[in-house]
């Protein structure tokens, strides 16, 4: 698997969300890039996040744009496996 660069996988948080931090610092560990919006601070990365997981503001929601250039891929909470996976894709 490439390592993916930090335009390539979006994660919309919160500092207080701990599934955010435990992805967070498994990202880390592996050496994967991303970037980090706080849906607390960005109203309107908010609102995105409750338009794809059916109105709620879920997080982590990470956002991937896969390597061969398809259709970029929104999960919810996923694991650090999905999140590679997605990447790869």
């Amino acid at each position: 698997m490439s390592v993916a660069t930090n335009d390539q996988i979006t994660m919309y948080s919160t500092p207080w969300c701990g599934y955010c931090k435990r992805l967070k610092s498994q990202l880390d560990r592996e050496g994967i890039e991303f970037t980090e919006v706080d849906i607390e601070q960005v109203p309107d990365a908010a609102a995105y996040v409750m338009s794809v997981n059916g109105g709620n503001q879920t997080v982590p929601t990470v956002v991937v744009k896969p390597t061969s250039g398809s259709e970029q891929i929104a999960m919810t909470n996923p694991s650090l496996a999905q999140v590679k996976a997605a990447v790869a894709a």
